[in-house]
């Protein structure tokens, strides 16, 4: 069994806040990195102001995207905050910043500065637009990167408005590939002893996860739009309405297809011209949907995904939030955990997708408080005494 957690002995230093750099640092700290996360003193990151509130005052928003670090509150804006971070950076291997571009070098922790207090320092930002091109200095939030992105105009139903999607895809997507660069500068370090400024914008990330929606454009023509629940190339792959709900089923290739017509009771189908090939059954999607709308329609959600599922057919029914929190797969694979808050016992958060069957180490759960670890960190990584600790703190830089 392994009980060191991949990223044991890296230190990251998170300027981030709200939830691209956040969750990013996040997944970093279920790896096993240390993150030191730096916030405004007496107010903190900007979500610990975010609903729900827990009773004591705790931000479940904060929570879901924080667990696993150290907080250390330091004002950036004054020189002698700066210089307290430029220290951290000279005994650390990554800081993660997502600032406005042009932010870090006014507070004069640019990278060159970075790299002038320790050569190996891996610095990634995570912006809207990157730290280049003519919109780099414009601001923006998920649904910007969304809307600019392509994702609104392809989400929704015909003929219905842009739909942002349920969940903060733009910086969730511009989180995971920082942490790609991040693990991948980290490798290259190893072999050059040179650490990277890596620049990671919002809408990059949702351009890069845009499928094939570009090239059906460019090789058709037409601009692709919002289908439902449906996939633009498979068929059928959608949502459905049985008697008594929604179902959710596919069938990706032509076996699929054919073990999905006799599971259903529909093997006439399977010789139908119109539905030979997965090609003709998209070219005549609306025909079939009616069919099988039709035919579902007729026997309650559980008739439907137990003949689908012995087939060996890809279902699910669509399962709210609580119904996931229930979920006996999820709780197993420990996807669904309990959070350390005294105040809420009741809290869950989301666990850790990254599993190595052979390790026993686990997420930490628990947020800090906003400045809990200040003084241990001055100490403990930066030597400070007692008199330059009340020093700091009295002049409100820490």
């Amino acid at each position: 069994m392994i009980d060191q957690k991949p990223l044991a002995g890296i230190r990251v230093i998170d300027l981030t806040r709200v939830l691209a750099g956040p969750f990013c640092t996040m997944n970093l700290a279920d790896l096993g990195a240390e993150v030191i996360k730096l916030e405004v003193p007496g107010r903190g990151d900007d979500s610990r102001g975010y609903a729900p509130i827990m009773p004591g005052g705790d931000s479940g928003y904060y929570y879901s995207v924080n667990r696993g670090k150290k907080s250390v509150t330091v004002d950036l804006r004054s020189s002698e905050g700066a210089a307290i971070m430029l220290e951290l950076a000279a005994k650390s291997d990554v800081v993660v910043e997502n600032f406005s571009p042009g932010t870090m070098d006014r507070f004069g922790l640019g990278y060159a500065n970075l790299v002038s207090a320790n050569p190996g320092i891996i610095l990634c930002s995570i912006s809207g637009f990157g730290q280049s091109g003519p919109m780099a200095s414009a601001p923006a939030y998920d649904i910007v990167a969304q809307a600019l992105g392509g994702t609104m105009s392809i989400t929704g139903y015909p003929g219905g408005e842009p739909l942002r999607c349920g969940v903060s895809i733009g910086d969730l997507c511009a989180a995971l590939y920082a942490v790609i660069a991040i693990l991948s500068a980290l490798r290259l370090r190893e072999r050059t002893g040179r650490g990277q400024h890596l620049d990671i914008a919002m809408l990059d990330c949702q351009v890069a996860m845009l499928e094939d929606a570009l090239a059906r454009f460019s090789i058709s023509g037409k601009v692709p739009g919002p289908l439902g629940t449906r996939h633009p190339s498979i068929t059928p792959f959608q949502q459905f309405r049985a008697a008594d709900g929604y179902f959710v089923a596919g069938a990706g290739n032509e076996a699929l297809w054919q073990r999905m017509c006799d599971a259903i009771g529909m093997a006439e189908l399977k010789d139908d011209p119109r539905f030979l090939l997965n090609a003709d059954r998209t070219a005549h999607h609306d025909e079939l949907e009616a069919i099988l709308m039709r035919h579902f329609a007729t026997r309650p959600r559980e008739h439907w995904l137990r003949c689908l599922g012995e087939a060996g057919v890809p279902c699910a029914p669509i399962a709210n939030v609580e119904e996931v929190t229930k979920n006996p797969h999820l709780l197993e694979r420990r996807m669904i955990l309990r959070a350390e808050n005294p105040n809420c016992p009741d809290l869950v958060v989301p666990g850790s997708p990254l599993k190595n069957p052979g390790s026993t180490a686990v997420p930490d759960t628990r947020a800090p408080r906003l400045g809990e670890h200040t003084e241990q960190v001055l100490r403990e990584v930066l030597g400070y005494d007692d008199k330059r600790v009340a020093e700091l703190r009295n002049r409100s830089i820490i």
